[in-house]
């Protein structure tokens, strides 16, 4: 399906540089028992704000919170930046942080000894979000510097799987995925959560879906571009896309609705607690205005997760709960419009 597409926008959403990889301290291919170079990099030195023991953060860094909210017990932001504030002291904490060591999308995070499980903690992703109040939804890990560490998701159902968003393309990754049943529809929120989108597309032979007011030269050969306000229901009767324009214009929800989880890749997020609700100021690249409309549109709708691709995953108590902190957001950023 292709749908018209709208005036094109070039405009490149600006991230940061960072160093390859150099030489030296044991991280993702160390533990996987692959040989590096013996050259040392101040870069990959441990950050003296790690505690002492065998896992840390060296000082490429760039803050993107992935480690912090995949293991919080290991985790901690000192001093702008992440740092292992607590060793793990259980199989837990060590499942969850080394989970996080393969999603750090800068190779950030070493062990001094290999860890010879390593290819078995691999095997965990994609991630069940809730098996209970979400069954069939997977956090996918292996976040890319490309996204700036955005997370993606999988969606599975009958009428066909559904990527959300994009990973660091890994083979590990994509063999996981086709045993769940391959991937139908690649969902692109916005313009800067793609990353790896067309090694993904060549993987599984999917459509990607993205508006077209977010497209830009990578993106000219997305199979479906959206057109319009929406909202549009082509995927299945059980799935809405809801144009949600203000982190950027072309930026689109994905409401699941028997899940009832909210996929807004930037658009909504919680706060490092979990509790309070928020968009962000910082990195806005269209209109708040325009955000604050968008916001009113989800009130109505029957949902209690809220995965986003920056920032922290919400579930409310019920959906009461979160037409309150809905409303009490938009009366919020209302008041600071004018």
């Amino acid at each position: 399906m292709t749908l018209s597409m709208g005036p094109l926008d070039r405009s490149l959403l600006s991230r940061p540089v960072y160093h390859p990889r150099p030489a030296g301290a044991l991280s993702r291919c160390q533990c996987l028992g692959v040989k590096a170079a013996s050259t040392q990099h101040s870069r990959r030195s441990p950050r003296p704000q790690n505690v002492p023991g065998n896992l840390y953060v060296d000082h490429t860094c760039i803050d993107c919170d992935t480690c912090r909210w995949m293991a919080p017990s290991v985790f901690k932001r000192v001093d702008e930046l992440s740092a292992v504030h607590h060793q793990p002291s259980s199989s837990d904490e060590r499942l969850a942080a080394l989970q996080a060591l393969l999603s750090c999308p800068t190779a950030s995070i070493h062990t001094e000894k290999p860890q010879a499980d390593i290819k078995k903690i691999q095997a965990t992703f994609p991630l069940a979000i809730d098996e209970q109040t979400a069954p069939g939804v997977y956090h996918c890990g292996f976040h890319s510097e490309k996204s700036f560490g955005a997370a993606s998701y999988f969606l599975t159902r009958p009428e066909g799987n559904i990527l959300i968003d994009s990973p660091r393309f890994t083979e590990v990754l994509a063999k996981k995925l086709e045993l769940m049943g391959g991937v139908r529809y690649m969902f692109l929120t916005h313009k800067d959560d793609i990353a790896d989108h067309k090694k993904w597309q060549q993987r599984f032979q999917c459509e990607r879906i993205l508006h077209s007011d977010d497209i830009q030269e990578h993106t000219l050969d997305v199979e479906i571009k959206l057109q319009g306000t929406g909202p549009w229901d082509f995927i299945g009767s059980d799935v809405d896309l809801i144009h949600t324009p203000g982190h950027t214009e072309g930026c689109v929800s994905l409401l699941c609705k028997p899940k009832r989880t909210l996929f807004p890749g930037d658009h909504l997020f919680a706060d490092e607690g979990g509790k309070d609700v928020l968009i962000s100021h910082k990195y806005l690249f269209y209109s708040l205005e325009r955000q604050v409309e968008s916001l009113r549109l989800l009130i109505p709708l029957d949902f209690i997760w809220v995965l986003p691709g920056h920032g922290r995953r919400i579930k409310f108590k019920n959906v009461e709960d979160k037409n309150a902190a809905l409303e009490s957001l938009v009366a919020k950023e209302e008041k600071l419009l004018g």
